[in-house]
C-alpha cells in the first residue's frame, strides 16, 4: 500500500526538495501534498515545479477550523512532515497523526528547542554559548515545541573559527542527508538507525 506524505514548511523548503526527491521514483512512497502558512514562500514554487500540488493555510483555517483534516482526506495522507515550518501543530491534528508526523530541528534536544528557536537563532545561540559541537534532531511531533519523543541524532563539530552561516552551513548537510532517509524508515517501520 502506497504512503502518501503532506510537508509542512515555512521557508524556501531545501529540506523539502530533498524529501520530494528522494521519494520521486519509490513505488511505495509519494509526497502528496506541500503546505505552507506563507503564500509567497519558495517551497510553494519549488513544490509545484516537481509536479507536487501546494495548500497555503492561514491562521484560522489552521487553528479555529479542522478543514485540513478534510483536504488531508482527499489526498489519502498518512503521515505529516515539518520541514521548517514555524507555527505550532494545533492539538486536533497532533492527535489525528500521533506517532504519525515528524518534525526536524536544527540543534541537538533538548539543548536550543523551543518556541522561538529556529533556524539562524539557533545556530547563534549555538555559537553564543561555545559549543564544540552541534546537530539535528528528528523528533515525532506533540503539543510542545520541540518536545515530542526523539527519533534520530546526527552530530558535528562546531570549531572557534565557525560562524553561525558556518554552523548552518553543517546543519543543512546533515538534514539534507539524514532527513529522507529517517522519514523512509519511520514508514516502513525499521526504526534502526540510518
Amino acid at each position: 500500500m502506497k504512503r502518501h506524505i503532506a510537508i509542512f514548511a515555512s521557508g524556501t523548503g531545501s529540506n523539502a526538495k530533498k524529501i520530494i526527491e528522494y521519494f520521486k521514483h519509490n513505488p511505495k512512497v509519494a509526497v502528496s501534498l506541500v503546505v505552507s502558512n506563507k503564500a509567497e514562500a519558495p517551497v510553494l514554487k519549488m513544490a509545484q515545479e516537481n509536479g507536487v500540488p501546494t495548500l497555503v493555510i492561514d491562521r484560522a483555517f489552521f487553528y479555529q477550523t479542522e478543514n485540513i483534516l478534510k483536504i488531508f482526506n482527499q489526498y489519502s495522507i498518512d503521515y505529516v512532515v515539518l520541514a521548517g515550518f514555524l507555527w505550532l501543530v494545533p492539538t486536533y491534528l497532533v492527535r489525528a497523526f500521533e506517532g504519525r508526523m515528524v518534525n526536524i530541528h536544527p540543534a541537538l534536544l533538548p539543548k536550543y528547542g523551543g518556541k522561538g528557536m529556529y533556524g539562524m537563532r539557533v545556530h547563534e545561540a549555538v555559537k553564543m554559548a561555545g559549543e564544540t559541537e552541534t546537530g539535528i534532531t528528528i523528533h515525532l511531533v506533540n503539543e510542545q515545541y520541540d518536545n515530542g519523543d526523539i527519533v534520530f541524532q546526527a552530530k558535528c563539530p562546531v570549531e572557534t573559527t565557525d560562524s553561525p552561516d558556518d554552523i548552518a552551513q553543517k546543519i543543512h548537510r546533515l538534514e539534507h542527508r539524514h532527513f529522507p532517509e529517517v522519514i523512509e524508515k519511520l514508514l516502513t517501520g525499521n526504526t534502526s538507525k540510518p
